[in-house]
């Protein structure tokens, strides 16, 4: 997947064409791969579509939190279970490659926890899709839910090009990947309505400055609300569970 890419208007572009300089004995290949490719994501945007109906028949708001590994989200998904689950009846789609590890983190905080490895039957997605979401939520009482939050397969590229059937995308990006970044992986930063920038309690031990790592997002996505935050210590984080309230609580369209 990683030679594929998904414009704003919905065309897919293969990135194969630019290495075949002089060679056009592929092009064929390549076109054929790309209207595979189109024809998967079509697939995946109607059943997107079906997930989303289905949050939305049960009154529930669900939410695509992603980022790359060890940016912070189970972290801040376990302080987030641990303010709101006694407010909201949460579900967790949690999404890895392998093992339980971030689920049983999850586990005995108020939350019905659903697993989904994408190494057993999906190939190893780096990614969640629509097919494997609808799949996560057999294994959620919806009707009994307010709120779902699907915890992405860590990584910064592939996640922002799937529609799961979310209400709204969620990132988390942590000062210590570097203030570039929302440049150099500019899909997912520009797809997200809320950018929660973690990790600020060790931004006095970084050559970090937190207003350019703001103004690098600004770059790419004006309009995503940025919250500086620590999971570690809880700063900030109040504002991270108001944006979440507010989002639970709006009825669906």
């Amino acid at each position: 997947m990683g030679r594929f890419h998904r414009h704003e208007d919905g065309t897919v572009h293969d990135h194969e064409h630019e290495h075949e300089h002089g060679d056009h004995s592929h092009y064929g290949t390549g076109a054929q791969r790309v209207e595979v490719l189109e024809s998967i994501f079509a697939e995946n945007d109607l059943l997107a579509e079906a997930n989303r109906k289905a949050f939305d028949s049960c009154g529930v708001r669900a939410v695509n939190l992603m980022s790359s590994p060890g940016a912070g989200k189970t972290t801040i998904l376990q302080a987030t279970l641990d303010e709101l689950a006694g407010d909201f009846a949460i579900g967790v789609i949690e999404g890895d490659i392998a093992t339980d590890l971030d689920a049983a983190k999850l586990a005995g905080r108020g939350a019905q926890i659903s697993l989904l490895n994408t190494g057993n039957g999906f190939g190893g997605e780096c990614h969640l899709d629509a097919p494997m979401v609808d799949r996560a939520l057999r294994g959620l009482d919806l009707p009994a839910l307010d709120l779902v939050v699907i915890e992405n397969v860590g990584n910064l590229v592939c996640p922002a090009e799937f529609d799961v059937g979310e209400h709204a995308k969620a990132m988390v990006y942590s000062v210590t990947e570097g203030e570039d970044k929302p440049l150099k992986y500019p899909v997912m930063f520009r797809s997200v309505d809320v950018v929660l920038l973690n990790k600020i309690d060790l931004v006095p031990h970084l050559d970090a400055d937190v207003d350019t790592y703001i103004e690098h997002v600004r770059r790419v996505n004006a309009a995503a609300e940025i919250l500086p935050v620590s999971a570690r210590t809880g700063a900030g984080m109040a504002a991270w569970f108001g944006w979440l309230r507010r989002f639970a609580e709006t009825p669906p369209a």
